[in-house]
């Protein structure tokens, strides 16, 4: 839920910037930008945190590094998609797929105990999975299907 705090601060700056710059809140734009931001922090983490992020893929599922370096990739690139009026709506349909897809991950992680920063598996399990990533992870989906597809 840590990770929820840069969405919520990223999004209630960008409020308070569009209301000085511009004499009223922009919650599309605000929105977009928390989720981008967000989104593109944790791309960043499969890079620094691969070993970990690795260890999460389910064993069935061949060249897991791949995976860890293609997922962080897209979710950088998911980012700057939020933020291209354009192509916005379709970056939004696909995060939130790539949301539902990546949950597979996080069920294979909690069962297994895995800590990805440590890349041992010391991790919380499935109490983790319970009470904070499917929490999570409907916050994530709710948030662009709002601001990347319903606003938009």
């Amino acid at each position: 839920m840590k990770l929820l705090t840069i969405l919520f601060a990223v999004f209630m700056l960008a409020l308070v910037g569009t209301y000085v710059f511009q004499g009223k809140p922009d919650y599309l734009f605000s929105g977009n930008l928390g989720m981008a931001v967000f989104i593109i922090f944790t791309g960043f983490s499969h890079f620094k945190f691969q070993t970990g992020m690795a260890m999460m893929i389910p064993d069935f599922v061949p060249g897991k590094m791949f995976w860890v370096y293609c997922t962080g990739i897209l979710e950088i690139a998911a980012g700057i998609g939020l933020m291209i009026p354009s192509i916005r709506e379709i970056t939004a349909i696909l995060l939130i797929v790539f949301y539902v897809l990546v949950f597979i991950a996080n069920i294979n992680s909690s069962k297994k105990n895995i800590n990805i920063f440590k890349a041992d598996y010391t991790g919380p399990g499935m109490k983790y999975l319970y009470l904070e990533r499917i929490p999570m992870q409907i916050i994530l989906i709710v948030w662009t299907w709002y601001f990347g597809i319903y606003l938009n």
